[in-house]
């Protein structure tokens, strides 16, 4: 057994989030199957587990950032090199900012603001002092304090009552890490066998809560983090009607009544379970003032229910469900800039929701195309060519939970994956492998920019023979070169010289070969430098900070100096890079 953390550090964190990760990916399924309140869409456990997944990528991205790297494959959470191990604080933000950045559903957006508020104590001036079982504690109670103030409308009977009883029981116990981690294991535990005589209903359904159920899983991480055990049996999630859980012994006879909503489950706030309540779900990043989000959140408290806004300093997520949905997103645009917005349809249900409600279980699709695009306007492109997509925002790469995710979606037998970066290839080859457990048959094609998944998807016919239409769809974008035109953020050694912040480089199948000061210029050269190989059609998408010109520009250039060329534009929306250039 590796030895156990005495203290809670980076290396700590690092550990916790990775156990935790493990414990979500194992209930996963049952959490799933036990969500009953408030709306019944089955992904509660799916939500949790990307949440902690992105959480854990941020924790991951410090350690790398400060050389530390992992041991065996038998100790994957500690470390065996630690050159510049990261400080506390900077472990704990990180995962407060993946989680942020990366909570699904209502229960993962709580999730997340329990890990901010806990960031809160532990990274505040003074590190050693927040280091032992004192600082746990206070920790534990900021978390349960900060998340409760993020619900419009808390009800009892949720995952807030259950991180209330960790906090409490974590108060009232000296000792070290170990020890007041076991104790809030222990508080969240029995308010989790608690829940169902406070939300009727849990009662009716014979289950727990199930955000609750996912916190307790992630305290017993946190036991297991700082004692290298692990603690008892915790209830399971996958109870059989009528009667409620018995916590101390995990046993629940009869059979479940109803299945439940992921998201909502733990939604802690007002609103009926079923049928009766909005119609969507909207979720969506904001970057916006303290000011304007006082006033964001009383305009959707008006406009649904619950709501939920976690963050601060700058960034929130933003959760609701509406009936209106444009208007959520409207309140957001209102206050700041909404970004990777979400809307689910509550009615709609997917692979994790079939016979939920009593609807019998949608057909699955003979095939689909699954693509990673790196912008709204692109990600509507896809869409309208039959795709379903994952967006990637510049600076945060989709975590391979939410292309299994996104997997399940398409709800088909057969699925082609385009993960349209180089940097995505081993993220997309885990999902594949996860997706094929689960029984879908998974082509990964290994597209390094969205320009050559747009010629993969454009010759893709889905009546053909699997492995025939994945060959078509690999030739057209091997076929394909493409290239980027993007602004240097800082000073930095280049294949094509010293760029300095500021500088438009021009890259070329993923290595820069135009250092230039004028956007429109460095694109005209990179272009000719890829049809002087020779090509038949260029295709062009734009950025939202591209010049309003420069698509005029370069297709008068093809025009007049390529014959037989063809030229297609595209607006990509904030894709990151100003332009995208692929030669077919």
């Amino acid at each position: 057994m590796p030895q156990v953390p005495q203290t809670l550090d980076a290396s700590a964190v690092r550990t916790w989030c990775g156990l935790a990760l493990e414990a979500l990916g194992r209930a996963r399924e049952e959490i799933d199957a036990i969500n009953v309140y408030p709306v019944a869409d089955g992904d509660t456990g799916t939500n949790l587990y990307l949440t902690v997944e992105s959480a854990v990528a941020a924790v991951e991205a410090v350690f790398e950032g400060h050389g530390a790297v992992s041991t065996t494959a038998d100790d994957p959470f500690t470390t065996s090199t630690e050159v510049g191990r990261p400080a506390l604080a900077d472990a704990v933000r990180a995962m407060a900012h993946g989680a942020l950045i990366g909570a699904r559903g209502n229960s993962g957006t709580i999730l997340a603001q329990l890990l901010r508020g806990m960031a809160q104590v532990l990274a505040a001036d003074g590190e050693t002092a927040h280091a032992d079982g004192q600082g746990l504690r206070l920790a534990l109670q900021q978390a349960a304090d900060s998340a409760r103030e993020a619900v419009a409308h808390p009800v009892e009977g949720t995952v807030l009552t259950v991180a209330s009883a960790a906090a409490e029981a974590a108060t009232g116990t000296e000792g070290d890490c170990g020890t007041v981690a076991r104790a809030a294991y222990e508080g969240a535990r029995a308010a989790l066998a608690a829940t169902p005589g406070q939300l009727a209903v849990l009662k009716r359904a014979g289950v727990v809560d199930a955000g609750g159920r996912g916190l307790v899983a992630v305290l017993a991480a946190l036991v297991e983090t700082f004692t290298g055990e692990v603690p008892g049996v915790v209830p399971s999630a996958r109870p059989l009607s009528g009667a409620v859980f018995d916590a101390a012994s995990g046993a629940v006879p009869g059979e479940v009544h109803a299945r439940g909503d992921a998201d909502g489950n733990d939604a802690c706030a007002e609103g009926g379970p079923g049928e009766g309540g909005p119609a969507f779900e909207v979720i969506y990043l904001l970057e916006a003032q303290d000011a304007a989000v006082a006033r964001l959140r009383d305009r959707l408290d008006r406009l649904g229910d619950s709501l939920v806004v976690v963050g601060g300093d700058g960034l929130w997520n933003v959760h609701v469900h509406v009936d209106d949905a444009g208007a959520a997103v409207e309140a957001g645009v209102e206050a700041g800039r909404p970004y990777r917005i979400r809307i689910t349809h509550f009615g709609l249900g997917d692979a994790h929701t079939a016979g939920a409600a009593g609807r019998p279980p949608r057909e699955r699709a003979q095939r689909a195309v699954v693509a990673v695009v790196p912008g709204e306007g692109l990600a509507g492109l896809y869409t309208e060519a039959g795709a379903t997509t994952v967006l990637a925002r510049p600076g945060e790469p989709p975590a391979s939970g939410e292309l299994v995710e996104a997997v399940r979606r398409a709800h088909a037998r057969e699925v082609v994956l385009l993960p349209n970066d180089a940097e995505l290839r081993h993220t997309a080859a885990a999902a594949a492998e996860q997706a094929r457990t689960e029984g879908v048959r998974v082509a990964l094609i290994p597209t390094r920019s969205a320009v050559q998944g747009i010629a993969a998807l454009a010759v893709h016919e889905p009546d053909r023979r699997f492995d025939e239409d994945v060959v078509a769809m690999t030739s057209a974008a091997g076929a394909t070169r493409y290239a980027e035109v993007a602004v240097a953020e800082r000073q930095s050694w280049t294949m094509a010289g010293i760029c300095q912040a500021g500088d438009v480089l021009g890259l070329i199948d993923g290595d820069v070969a135009v250092i230039g000061s004028d956007v429109t210029a460095a694109a005209e050269t990179v272009l000719d430098r890829m049809l002087a190989a020779g090509g038949e059609m260029v295709t062009l998408v734009l950025g939202d900070e591209a010049p309003d010109s420069i698509a005029a520009h370069l297709e008068s250039r093809v025009r007049e100096s390529y014959l037989a060329v063809d030229t297609v534009v595209y607006r990509g929306g904030r894709q990151g890079a100003l332009l995208l250039i692929g030669v077919e």
